[in-house]
């Protein structure tokens, strides 16, 4: 095992990236990918919420297939983990005022409770990170 604390290693990974990659399943059965702001907040290295427009194309794929990736990469150190578990579409008012930043109404204009805008919750169940040139699996703790 190369990591000795996997959430330690990857949690700071993943949190100076400003970009995540997301992946969800077509109706054909093919990964469509897609970059993304990363995640607005994250539970350890197990759920992760982020926003996006509930009109949206992935939005559509996950309430039909709910399989999804995570992927996060630095590109100064080539390392990155994938992340495989399953994506949960929220459109509680909880949820959203959760996440919610100010300057969202850019994407938002009528606010938190724009019918437009929904939480995406990853949750992981296992995953492989990349590292000096060598790859290691590894499961999420409950």
């Amino acid at each position: 095992m190369m990591m000795r604390d996997a959430a330690q290693t990857l949690g700071n990974l993943i949190d100076k990236q400003t970009i995540c990659i997301i992946s969800s399943i077509d109706e054909e059965g093919f990964p469509n990918t897609k970059a993304m702001l990363a995640p607005r907040k994250r539970d350890g290295i197990k759920t992760f919420y982020l926003t996006t427009n509930t009109s949206s194309v992935r939005v559509s794929q996950y309430r039909k297939n709910p399989k999804a990736g995570l992927y996060f990469f630095d590109k100064r150190f080539f390392r990155g983990v994938l992340f495989k578990g399953t994506m949960e579409v929220l459109e509680d008012a909880k949820s959203k005022e959760m996440i919610w930043r100010e300057g969202d109404t850019m994407y938002y204009p009528l606010g938190v409770t724009d019918p437009d805008y929904c939480v995406l919750r990853f949750t992981a169940s296992s995953g492989r990170y990349y590292s000096n040139f060598k790859s290691e699996n590894f499961s999420i703790d409950e």
